[in-house]
């Protein structure tokens, strides 16, 4: 081996130590790893940030947008209530979750698929009281396997079935790889349903003030319109889109009678509820039963992207103290709206604008961003934390869904790359405000973004310094001594091997020419040989940089490096002794 290449091997084997060692961030080890590289001469000054214009940086940070925008429209949380009403226990939900992406990664792009279900993996997780990340890792994993079933399933497949074109004039059909395929998934499915304790339970890493401070007791007020959905329902009804996190207090006819919220009592156009809980629960089950949030007013629709809500504690001194909020007429006087107390110790049962603050009272308030700072210091209230909250918001949740669809059958027939439909998928999204403008930068995990830009330079040198022939060459001599399936078993092992440092599409473009000529020089059929190359490039199942679809799950469930191999070592070993003897019993030698 040349310097060069001696030096590539040192500096990306440096760097998956220290990523296994999990003492520096994973952003930091990529960025060290960059310098090293452009240090050393392997990666040229001019080529140090192409990583950053390349399609994986884009499809991932806009896949997280999406996937925010889907989430934050309540459909999937609806979808499930309806399509999967007893499916309860964590076991049972991984396996539901995991077999949907990987048959639905069978027809469409596996990001894709993996984005219109995570926003359930996360009800899931909520409704269960477990990590996300029991479900995330598997589901990134179904995906992949999922993909293996069908010429479309992943890019590896289609480039396999150009390169078989090329050599015997005739490409893969449709549907040559699923016998392969579908076995892979049906028992890749079977394994993590058994093993999913293999992988740590992790929490996303938060370290802002709005996670330091959690108030969950939050009393507000909504109203039920004359065209509300919730017009003729029960309270239970309308109490199951909160998902137990929120429930009716109390009901005010629009005569001024008081009801008492009986899980059977009928709603009528015009009653008004008093509704306690967590933030996201009251969100939830004002917006998907159709209910109008009382007191919003005038000020949230002017300038929406300046209108913000803000957390703050009443002081001891306050002027609010004593007096409620319509007795202060504070929206006329200040522009502010009383969006929900929050009384430590205490439920609320008085109409919201009624209840006289006190000392100590946790308000969550809507207003223009520029006056709530000089607001909150003429009332003496302490701001906490601004939150993106979103209470009594009207969102149409067959909007983020059905872009999502048109970006996903874009991509499948071809008409424009993942990239370009993701990318315009998050901008519809944004611009139809699914997501709040606000809220986008948020939404996209810049350490994952940043840990791909930096890894893509760095793992080029591999090719760049001709580290790749080295591989390949050694491969050659190594599986010209082996018999036919320990042969393929190799073949099927570098690929995997080599994926995460070339991706899955250069390494089938390095790999399968390779595997090839070797099975020509052999007389074997090359369609086994072929298929293996696309197995082994489409399960990256031990590291995050690999597949976008990994690196999507990464900053969510709250990852390390090193929890991949964990659950992954095992599956690949299990992709390889399953998926060597079904390609030699389908696609004899």
């Amino acid at each position: 081996m040349t310097l060069q290449q001696i030096l590539a091997f040192g500096v990306i084997g440096g760097m998956m130590v220290a990523f296994m060692w999990g003492r520096w961030r994973y952003d930091v080890v990529a960025v060290c790893a960059l310098l090293a590289a452009l240090a050393l001469g392997l990666v040229p000054p001019e080529a140090a940030f192409s990583g950053f214009s390349d399609d994986i940086v884009i499809i991932v940070g806009s896949a997280l947008v999406v996937s925010a925008a889907v989430s934050r429209s309540g459909i999937m949380e609806i979808a499930v209530r309806r399509f999967a009403p007893g499916i309860s226990t964590p076991r049972a939900q991984l396996i539901l979750l995991v077999t949907v992406v990987t048959v639905l990664s069978a027809f469409v792009k596996n990001i894709g698929a993996l984005a219109i279900m995570m926003p359930i993996a996360f009800q899931m997780a909520r409704k269960s009281g477990v990590s996300p990340s029991m479900f995330l890792m598997p589901m990134a994993f179904g995906s992949l396997l999922g993909g293996l079933m069908t010429q479309i399933g992943t890019s590896p497949n289609i480039i396999v079935s150009r390169v078989r074109e090329e050599m015997v004039g005739q490409p893969f059909g449709m549907f040559d790889y699923t016998p392969v395929g579908a076995a892979l998934s049906i028992v890749g499915i079977g394994f993590l349903a058994v093993f999913y304790w293999l992988l740590p339970e992790r929490r996303r890493e938060e370290t802002g003030m709005d996670k330091a401070i959690e108030i969950k007791n939050y009393t507000t007020e909504a109203r039920v319109g004359s065209d509300s959905a919730a017009v003729g329902k029960s309270v239970a009804q309308i109490q199951a889109a909160g998902d137990g996190a929120a429930m009716v207090t109390r009901i005010m006819s629009a005569n001024g009678n008081t009801r008492t919220p009986l899980p059977d009592a009928t709603l009528k156009a015009g009653d008004i509820l008093l509704i306690q809980g967590e933030p996201d629960a009251l969100d939830k089950m004002v917006s998907q039963s159709g209910l109008v949030f009382s007191e919003r007013r005038g000020a949230a629709t002017r300038d929406a992207a300046d209108i913000g809500i803000i957390e703050a504690v009443v002081g001891e001194s306050s002027g609010l103290i004593g007096a409620s909020a319509q007795e202060l007429t504070l929206f006329d006087r200040t522009g502010l709206n009383l969006l929900a107390i929050s009384r430590r110790g205490e439920r609320l049962t008085e109409r919201l604008g009624q209840i006289r603050f006190q000392n100590g009272d946790v308000i969550l308030l809507q207003g223009h961003l520029k006056r709530l700072p000089e607001l909150l210091r003429e009332w003496d209230c302490l701001p906490l934390v601004e939150r993106g909250l979103r209470l009594g918001s009207v969102r149409n949740g067959l909007i983020p869904l059905g872009i999502l669809l048109v970006a996903m059958a874009a991509t499948a027939f071809g008409i424009v790359p993942v990239a370009a439909a993701f990318f315009a998928a998050a901008v519809a999204m944004v611009l139809t405000r699914s997501v709040p403008l606000r809220d986008v930068y948020a939404q996209i995990d810049a350490p994952i973004l940043i840990m791909l830009a930096c890894l893509i330079p760095v793992s080029d040198t591999l090719r760049s310094t001709g580290g790749t022939d080295v591989i390949a060459g050694l491969l050659s001599q190594v599986a010209s001594m082996m018999p036919a399936w320990g042969a393929l078993a190799l073949i099927m092992i570098a690929a995997m091997a080599v994926t995460p440092f070339l991706n899955n599409a250069a390494t089938v473009l390095v790999m399968a020419p390779i595997a090839a000529s070797f099975a020509s020089s052999l007389g074997y059929a090359p369609e086994a040989f072929l298929l293996a190359v696309a197995v082994g490039a489409g399960c990256d199942f031990l590291t995050p940089i690999g597949h976008q679809c990994n690196t999507l799950v990464m900053g969510p469930g709250g990852y390390r490096f090193g929890d991949y191999w964990k659950l992954g070592a095992p599956l690949s070993l299990l992709v390889v002794l399953v998926g060597v003897p079904m390609l030699m019993l389908v696609w004899p030698f």
